[in-house]
């Protein structure tokens, strides 16, 4: 399901294999996911996406927090949704992974409590980043919440700096939402509302920044 509007993680198929490592060194991954599982109140009766996936990761700790809700992740990369499979059979954790681009997602209208996004939106151009969200949006029932964590403004001229190596990854275009903190106005644009930060982390490649917001 790869089209031209695909990137993988950390931009380049080879690096795929890395992901995990370098997150987990770069990113202060365990506080930043961890407070993201713990915002959205997952209940046991919730059906969650987690969007763009990757490795598992985030689905992962979702559904440890909340065993019983049914959680599924998906993600436009095959080779990356093997390891997240993998991942979730030496944990022996019953997830459903799906390959599908998150502008196009397969699943019928208002039929997910929450989604969950981590460090994807800066992959995708303004372009795909609103239609993304408009999917998120479709698939969420009302009231239902969207929790995403991401590179947003940086939170001093320290962290502008750093972010450079992000843009230099993965490209000015994609990232300049980002790093000029537009992306909570994105999803307002989408039709989100009672949109709110929730919190930041400073790391060594610029400032990764919380929301959370709701399906009128």
């Amino acid at each position: 399901m790869k089209n031209d509007n695909y990137i993988p993680a950390l931009s380049y198929d080879v690096l795929t294999p890395f992901y995990d490592t370098v997150v987990g060194l770069t990113t202060r991954e365990k506080q930043f996911k961890k407070a993201l599982v713990e915002q959205t109140k997952v209940k046991t009766n919730h059906r969650v996406l987690d969007v763009a996936c990757g490795t598992g990761t985030l689905t992962i700790l979702l559904k440890r927090s909340v065993p019983k809700a049914e959680i599924i992740g998906v993600d436009g990369d095959p080779k990356i949704l093997e390891l997240a499979k993998e991942k979730a059979r030496k944990g022996n954790f019953e997830i459903r992974f799906d390959e599908a681009m998150s502008f196009d997602l397969p699943y019928a209208d208002e039929s997910f409590d929450r989604a969950v996004s981590s460090l994807f939106f800066h992959h995708l151009t303004r372009e795909k980043k609103l239609e993304t969200l408009r999917e998120v949006k479709r698939i969420l029932k009302p009231g239902g919440e969207l929790h995403v964590a991401d590179w947003g403004l940086p939170a001093n001229s320290a962290m502008k700096f750093l972010s450079r190596f992000i843009q230099l990854l993965d490209g000015f275009e994609t990232t300049a939402d980002n790093f000029d903190g537009l992306l909570p106005k994105l999803i307002a644009d989408a039709g989100f509302e009672q949109i709110e930060e929730t919190s930041y982390y400073n790391t060594l490649f610029g400032t990764i920044r919380l929301h959370k917001s709701r399906k009128p």
